[in-house]
């Protein structure tokens, strides 16, 4: 602890050195870049000026600023966006100069010369081990039962595989489910899913932007192990009333955006529901009374985003959002009723301010909240089950772009925790049966990080930071320090090499036995017995524009794991009030290489990404005498995939008709199935004799069929009067392949009758049988937009 404090009170001596270089033969021109047409903040523009051949991108919040020496001529600086039509203006660099500026869609010609600009910043920055997602693309990609997701989408990126067939649940290189950092308005989301997994939470028509860290994370970030996902929604239009929406086979929705007042402020409202529980409620109606109908469960979810944003002045705007979303499932009969409901919500207030031209700043409170409820009643007793975690955090991040060759990031942040751990009720309606059980338990995290982007060279780039992290529960008190570092080396124009180290710490962990995120998930923090998880990551690779438009990127990585947590032979983990007595903590490894070949101009789009991984998890410890099968080996988790491969295709045939295909393969996940079985002799005669699995062998003994899967789809584009359309038809599971869900053991036997004439089951082998869920399915969606 010595020496990180000593290095951190060196690291904040030269920060404070590099805020007080002032060079009176500069000059600093700032400001906001936004789309002409609505108003929106454009992430990632790019600010060049080639006469001094320096150049700089506007951060997430579309905020610029860039350090250029001063004179009495003109200077020409050109700024661009993926997209957008390239704008020139001519600027005269005697004082500090406010410009923002609006960049307006061009024609496709332009677009081929700015999406290879982007491509050259993505070389120049020391950011590495990083994916980005845009809903066109989205859009024009086939997906299930037509509804467009965009965490289904960045499946299809390299050290992305899926949880499972169909699932939006992510496995990061080799990270477990819950070691993804996803926020939304930089507010956590704890489980982004709709219909156990099936659809994440994001309406794609709300969504701005999407980006996607492996790796090389930059110090704002902390919490989890493996990944962040950082989602923002759209801002609303502040020039003129719109919309969009969809018609799908199982759902739709509808986006409002529109000023408030015009150039000044806007809203956008976007919201989603699906309607089979409206057909099967009709059903259930026209059936009621029959004796030989089974009434069918009604099922929905819906989600529902909203945002406002006032610029209150020139240096200062105000944005309010929020996301609520739910999914209900019911079941009512005479005697029987169940019921099933969960979901997320979230706030955000967030105020940018800009001090001077060269330092800007964000603060932001957010308000997260989790929790399922399943409840059950049978004829007059009824209990109900259910678990939450609650979060409000604050936080303020600045940004200063000190002089032409360092920008400074730093800031902090506290988040108050509040978990309701398995909490369980029940009794009868007279109220002579009443009980409860369940833990309640909140937890304090800070952090505190600062970061420094250092041009030394034009060929070299070094961004340095260190995060100091927290955690405080019952007592206890975790601080940890967080180096990272992350570099890049222009070999030539055309060629770069960047190298990164990161280490992660992670104070919430996931109960779950489930190789997917599940509603019945429960969050548990870190206390005095179960330690933070920790993991330190080093990566290398190299990037390479080809001519034509094709980019190359190939990435290598190595992780270490500490304190994985994992779950005792037979764990109970429902309703549990001694809950850390089935924890078992042990290590991990993992490494791997990338490959991903892409192009996005032109009329065929796409990119081919290839992931070879090797994951292993092993030394657990147990508390007390409970069992853990193979404590002392390193075995291969559920996810350890060792190749997964995809291909995504986009052809524009003409403006008016997009083709596009995937096709996703993936050696054979791992499961856990017993290797022999025990059967009871019945020595009085019965139906069948008890078979009991024996699990004592090797865990994730078994390796599942490989994976493959085609998808296509064809986007027929209108342009009616009031605006734009398109209808979409999508094929998934182009060639029919039965997939494995999962395998489950089925007891195979002979029916044979004792001497008094009962008859009995004799168990001659076990089978193991594969459950698949997609054949080939077909889906059309209409979309449109005013």
């Amino acid at each position: 602890m010595l020496k990180n404090s000593l290095f951190l009170l060196l690291l904040f001596a030269w920060q404070s050195s590099v805020f007080a270089q002032k060079n009176v033969e500069e000059i600093v021109l700032s400001g906001m870049i936004t789309d002409e047409k609505n108003g929106e903040t454009l992430i990632g523009a790019t600010i060049f000026v080639p006469q001094f051949t320096t150049g700089t991108t506007t951060n997430e919040y579309g905020f610029y600023s860039i350090t250029i020496p001063r004179g009495t001529d003109s200077v020409q600086v050109d700024f661009s966006y993926i997209g957008f039509q390239n704008t020139t203006f001519q600027v005269l660099p005697k004082a500090d100069i406010k410009l923002n500026v609006e960049l307006s869609t061009g024609v496709r010609l332009q677009e081929v010369v700015v999406k290879a600009d982007s491509y050259r910043e993505q070389l120049n920055s020391t950011e590495m081990s990083v994916e980005n997602i845009t809903t066109a693309e989205v859009k024009v990609i086939p997906a299930l039962l037509g509804e467009t997701d965009i965490l289904r989408t960045i499946q299809l990126k390299p050290g992305i595989p899926s949880a499972s067939e169909g699932t939006t649940g992510l496995f990061v290189r080799g990270g477990s489910a819950d070691q993804n950092l996803i926020i939304l308005d930089e507010a956590v989301v704890y489980n982004p899913n709709h219909l156990f997994g099936f659809f994440s939470t994001f309406n794609t028509d709300a969504v701005k932007d999407l980006k996607l860290y492996k790796g090389g994370f930059p110090a704002q970030y902390g919490g989890r192990l493996s990944s962040v996902i950082d989602v923002r929604l759209k801002e609303g239009n502040n020039k003129e009333f719109s919309g969009a929406g969809g018609l799908g086979l199982i759902s739709s929705r509808l986006t409002l955006e529109g000023p408030l007042q015009k150039d000044k402020s806007s809203f956008m409202v976007s919201g989603r529901r699906t309607y089979v529980d409206i057909f099967t409620n009709q059903i259930n109606r026209a059936n009621e009374g029959k004796e030989d109908f089974n009434e069918i469960p009604a099922y929905f979810f819906y989600d529902l985003n909203t945002k406002v944003n006032y610029q209150l002045g020139e240096k200062d705007r105000l944005f309010l959002s929020g996301y609520f979303g739910r999914d209900k499932f019911k079941f009512d009969s005479d005697n029987f009723n169940f019921g099933f409901d969960w979901g997320n919500a979230t706030g955000t207030a967030r105020w940018n301010h800009t001090f001077t031209p060269k330092l800007f700043a964000n603060t932001t409170l957010t308000y997260s909240d989790y929790n399922y409820k399943i409840t059950t009643k049978v004829t007059n007793f009824g209990f109900e089950i259910g678990s939450a975690v609650t979060d409000a955090n604050l936080k303020t991040d600045f940004y200063y772009a000190a002089n032409k060759k360092n920008t400074v990031r730093f800031g902090g942040s506290v988040t108050y925790h509040q978990f309701d751990v398995g909490r369980l009720r029940g009794g009868s309606d007279d109220g002579e049966v009443a009980f409860s059980a369940g833990d309640e338990y909140d937890g304090i995290q800070f952090g505190l990080y600062v970061s420094d982007e250092w041009e030394p060279t034009k060929e070299l780039k070094i961004n340095a930071g260190l995060r100091i992290s927290g955690f405080s529960n019952e007592g206890k008190t975790y601080v940890r320090p967080e180096p990272r570092l992350s570099a890049k080396y222009s070999v030539n124009d055309n060629f770069t090499i960047k190298g990164s180290y990161a280490r992660m710490n992670q104070y919430l962990h996931l109960v779950s036995t489930s190789g997917i995120s599940l509603p019945t998930d429960v969050w548990y923090p870190s206390t005095d017995q179960i330690k933070p998880q920790v993991s330190d990551i080093v990566a290398i690779g190299g990037s390479y524009l080809l001519g034509k438009g094709w980019f190359i990127n190939n990435e290598y990585y190595y992780k270490w794991l500490d304190n994985q947590v994992d779950f005792v032979d037979f764990a109970n983990l429902f309703v549990n009030e001694n809950l850390e007595d089935e924890f078992a903590i042990g290590k991990g490894f993992g490494y791997g290489a990338e490959l991903s070949i892409e192009k996005k101009n032109g009329k065929l789009k796409g990119w081919i990404g290839y992931t070879l991984a090797y994951i292993r998890k092993g030394k657990f410890d147990t508390f007390g005498d409970r069992q853990y099968s193979n404590a002392d080996e390193y075995i291969p988790p559920r996810y350890d995939r060792r190749h997964d491969l995809s291909v995504v295709v986009i052809y524009d045939i003409f403006p008016r008709l997009t083709l596009s295909g995937t096709a996703v393969y993936g050696s054979g996940d791992r499961t856990w199935l017993p290797t022999g079985r025990f059967a009871f002799q019945d020595a009085v005669g019965g139906e069948s004799q008890p078979v009991v699995p024996d699990f004592t062998g090797t865990r994730n003994n078994i390796q599942l069929p490989d994976f493959f899967r085609m998808d296509f789809s064809v986007v027929w584009k209108f342009t009616p009067r009031w605006g734009e359309s398109d209808l979409t038809f999508s094929v998934l599971n182009l060639t029919n392949r039965r997939n494995p869900f999962f395998l489950y053991l089925e007891v195979e036997g002979e029916t044979v009758q004792d001497l008094n004439g009962n008859e009995t089951t004799i168990p001659e082998k076990v089978a193991v049988k594969q459950v698949s869920l997609f054949p080939i399915i077909g889906a059309a969606t209409f979309n449109f937009k005013f």
